[in-house]
């Protein structure tokens, strides 16, 4: 399956309201959907997004800390495991169950480190902080083809900085849901998003 360069970070959501939010999103073309291991219910969350659209989109947790965690999203069917840190023992139980790893990472010693332990992709966090010139330097030194998403802080105001040092693609929070959004305006910032997004970066594959 070929993936938006977008993922949804969906912190805060509820299990009430988790599948409307999806279907917004997968019928926009953003089929990775993260759901935060720090928002009310999460493996409940989980579970339903991977009942309902497991066939359409890569679904799983972000604020993966323990790899206690990691098998727990095994057992309800999640796919995707992204953390803000590089821990080798939740990347290593990550891969050991043939689940997708994107770790976080802010330096290169990150970076690499994340790599040889298994990683699919790097999740450079925070991304306000670390910025696209640091990523470019940093980015010469990892293997061609090594997919990395900026996440944190990103916007319409800073992607094209991020698109133009070959950034893979974003993780969105804040910028495409939060829990006081209205649907309306939840649809009207997915589509400005991927409308902008799916004309600058390509899709991705894991």
């Amino acid at each position: 399956m070929k993936y938006s360069p977008l993922i949804a970070i969906l912190r805060g959501v509820t299990p009430d309201k988790v599948l409307d939010i999806a279907e917004i999103l997968i019928d926009n073309g953003i089929n990775i959907i993260e759901v935060p291991l720090n928002s009310p219910s999460p493996l409940k969350s989980i579970e339903l997004l991977v009942e309902k659209f497991s066939d359409k989109a890569l679904l799983g947790a972000g604020t993966v800390l323990k790899a206690s965690e990691v098998y727990d999203l095994f057992n309800i069917g999640a796919q995707l495991i992204v953390s803000p840190n590089t821990n080798h023992e939740v990347i290593q139980e990550t891969k050991r169950l043939k689940m997708i790893s994107i770790p976080g990472c802010f330096t290169s010693s990150e970076a690499l480190e994340g790599l040889a332990n298994g990683a699919d992709a790097l999740k450079l966090f925070p991304a306000s902080s670390l910025g696209p010139n640091t990523f470019n330097a940093i980015n010469q030194i990892l293997p061609e083809k090594t997919k990395c998403f900026a996440v944190g802080g990103i916007n319409h105001d800073n992607m094209k900085q991020w698109i133009d040092v070959k950034i893979t693609g974003f993780g969105i929070g804040s910028n495409i849901y939060n829990p006081k959004m209205t649907i309306l305006e939840i649809k009207n910032k997915v589509k400005k998003l991927n409308n902008f997004v799916g004309n600058q970066l390509n899709q991705v594959s894991f």
